[in-house]
């Protein structure tokens, strides 16, 4: 049977941290943490994984807060179970007096709660959302075609988004996240070009696919060549091939499984001994919300597989029934894998 219970150690690294940027975090606040952090290797590991969690988010507006504020307030004094339940005792603040103790649950419910609706806040509303101002974004879940002012056509996949800045001398996209597909019309006045991340992509006369996951972009080519550019480095990439670049490298150019590039276009998401942090990245934006690893070695995992674009939750399912990997649903937006015991 599917785990489904919260993971403790993720929930409460969380619930500290939420504690500690409250700005009314005492010295005993302080050292409770240090204490805790200290006491069990595995805290230092969910440690960290709750800060990218935080940090991924990214922060709220003030209002979004305030009103975060007033819900947690309601479910406390309507005797409503907190989103975040602690799994065990919580956190001891050493020399609590009853009315401190009563005033700092008050505000780890408060910022507890605001700390897993973060997770669940559309990418509109984050302010370190990328291409928070992009002309063209897609949702979690959501592939879209878009015809630009030239003719040529971009196909964007899930949770992606992109901008165009177009002159008389040069066609510019910057593709801010995500995926997407160019199949661009020719027009030898004005260069087609693609950035995304550290480099740049020109079309000649072409049809191609630029992923970016993480720090480094996938440049794929289904027709003619493009010229991949990185840090003065320019690279020819021809049809059936592909190269992968990151900041002030990029790759040698490689054959291309064109199916497997092309796939996310039919709503499959094809995976050939690819690592298992990768394919965590791509589910995440299928079915939105966050995947978290408790270790890091589990990212490096081989995954090769088939799986429906349009069911990303049975994706992670079917994950945590052929590896050994454990999946807790802290929330329906926060998903934790961990290795089974």
């Amino acid at each position: 049977m599917q785990e489904q219970r919260q993971d403790p150690l993720i929930e409460e690294a969380l619930r500290w941290l939420v504690v500690l940027r409250d700005k009314a975090a005492s010295d005993s606040d302080r050292e409770a943490f240090a204490f805790w952090l200290k006491k069990d290797p595995r805290h230092e590991a969910a440690w960290r994984r709750a800060q990218q969690v935080w940090m991924r988010v990214g922060k709220i507006g003030p209002a979004f807060a305030k009103r975060e504020a007033a819900a947690a307030l309601a479910a406390q004094q309507s005797e409503t179970v907190p989103v975040l339940r602690a799994a065990g005792p919580r956190p001891v603040v050493p020399q609590a007096t009853a009315a401190r103790r009563v005033l700092v649950g008050r505000r780890r419910l408060l910022y507890a709660a605001a700390a897993v609706t973060a997770v669940a806040v559309p990418a509109g509303v984050l302010l370190s959302s990328p291409g928070l101002l992009a002309d063209q974004r897609t949702a979690a879940g959501e592939r879209r075609t878009v015809t630009l002012q030239d003719g040529s056509t971009v196909e964007l996949g899930a949770a992606s988004s992109l901008s165009v800045d177009f002159s008389p001398e040069l066609r510019r996209v910057v593709l801010h996240e995500g995926e997407a597909f160019f199949n661009v019309t020719s027009d030898r006045g004005r260069p087609f070009m693609v950035e995304a991340a550290s480099g740049r992509t020109r079309a000649l006369g072409t049809a191609f696919d630029v992923k970016l996951g993480g720090d480094s972009v996938t440049v794929s080519v289904t027709e003619h060549s493009v010229e991949v550019s990185v840090e003065g480095a320019d690279i020819v990439v021809g049809e059936g091939q592909q190269v992968r670049y990151s900041r002030r490298k990029i790759s040698a150019v490689r054959e291309a499984d064109l199916g497997q590039v092309e796939a996310w276009r039919r709503d499959r998401l094809i995976f050939q001994e690819a690592p298992l942090g990768d394919v965590v990245a791509d589910l995440e934006r299928y079915r939105g919300g966050r995947i978290v690893m408790t270790e890091s070695r589990l990212r490096d995992i081989p995954v090769t597989a088939v799986f429906d674009a349009k069911q990303a939750d049975a994706a992670v399912d079917t994950i945590a029934a052929t590896l050994p990997i454990r999946v807790r649903r802290v929330t329906d937006l926060l998903v934790v894998l961990s290795p089974k015991a």
